[in-house]
């Protein structure tokens, strides 16, 4: 058994589990992501394969470019997942190369990057909906961008898609935060007070799961002019959405070959960004742990992820189930 989930299984009834009906799942190493959801993912994976399947599941620490040059020279690990194709140039290579395999997408609604109010404000005044609305109306988000820090690639982008807008001209001034906790805490001071709030957020994340919040209609997305507004020497920006990013899971062909029945759980596991918003919420809220997560996860969302399963692996994990 996996000891790193032998406390959160105690509470479920699964620390007598064994793996011995499936022992041909042989050993198996997963990435676990340097962000929060991510992390979640890697944990809940690393159950139901272990539990499920029988395979021997190693934990490797790493980010995106690790990720990506670990699998360019040695191979492995066999399974990197949340894994956000927009932010490694490399992974069409990758694949291309048949060094990498993509299964489903992990996020099934992709990494959202937007611009957001509080549900609250768009309740009280629909016509903020829309940006033509806030433009119109700068004194009902007060008169206030709040946006990411510098050196974030969003701290461009941003200010290039507010300066095709005229914001400053509406009446709109930028203020960056100094750190990504920062911009959190003024959404939840924000929502504690009732007050405005307007600026950008992704998602998923703990924030969005806790606090509702409005996706704000902008331009809709311009491949071209996404590319300008990434370049902070854009010379004629013009508005655009961000693009949802594809983020998904992918193995070594190797993996695929000596474990086809993963292989397909691999594919099928799949969250939407409420329901992870909603487990990092409670993440947040509890001080837990991303093994306490991946439990809450599991006893919250039993739909979710028995049908991700194979019928051998939803008879092991039977007694969860109950």
């Amino acid at each position: 058994m996996n000891t790193t989930f032998k406390g959160g299984f105690a509470a479920l009834g699964l620390t007598c589990m064994t793996s011995m009906a499936h022992a041909d799942c042989g050993q198996v190493s997963i990435t676990e992501m340097d962000w929060a959801s991510s992390a979640v993912v890697t944990h809940v994976a690393n159950v139901l394969m272990t539990h499920g399947y029988g395979c021997e599941v190693a934990l490797i620490p790493s980010s995106t470019t690790p990720a990506m040059t670990s699998i360019a020279e040695t191979g492995q690990p066999d399974i990197l997942t949340e894994l956000w194709t927009n932010s490694s140039p490399v992974y069409e290579e990758l694949r291309a190369e048949g060094k990498l395999v993509e299964l489903g997408h992990v996020l099934a609604d992709g990494g959202v990057e937007a611009w957001w109010l509080p549900a609250y404000t768009v309740e009280a005044h629909p016509e903020l909906k829309t940006i033509e609305g806030i433009l119109a109306n700068p004194e009902l988000v007060g008169g206030r961008f709040h946006d990411c820090p510098s050196g974030w690639a969003c701290d461009i982008v941003n200010h290039n898609n507010m300066r095709a807008l005229g914001m400053e001209e509406a009446g709109i001034e930028r203020f960056q935060h100094g750190s990504g906790e920062t911009l959190a805490t003024a959404i939840a001071a924000a929502y504690a007070n009732q007050e405005p709030w307007f600026g950008y957020y992704w998602a998923p994340t703990s924030v969005l799961g806790k606090y509702p919040m409005v996706q704000i209609e902008v331009p809709e997305f311009d491949a071209e002019a996404h590319t300008c507004n990434g370049d902070p020497n854009c010379a004629a920006p013009v508005a655009s959405a961000y693009p949802t990013a594809k983020v998904v899971t992918a193995v070594t062909p190797s993996l695929q070959d000596r474990e086809p029945a993963v292989v397909e759980f691999l594919t099928k596991m799949s969250f939407s960004n409420q329901q992870m918003g909603e487990v990092l919420a409670w993440q947040d809220s509890n001080s837990a742990s991303f093994e306490e997560a991946a439990v809450y996860f599991l006893t919250t969302y039993k739909d979710t992820w028995s049908a991700w399963l194979s019928d051998d692996a939803r008879a092991n994990l039977a007694e969860l189930l109950e």
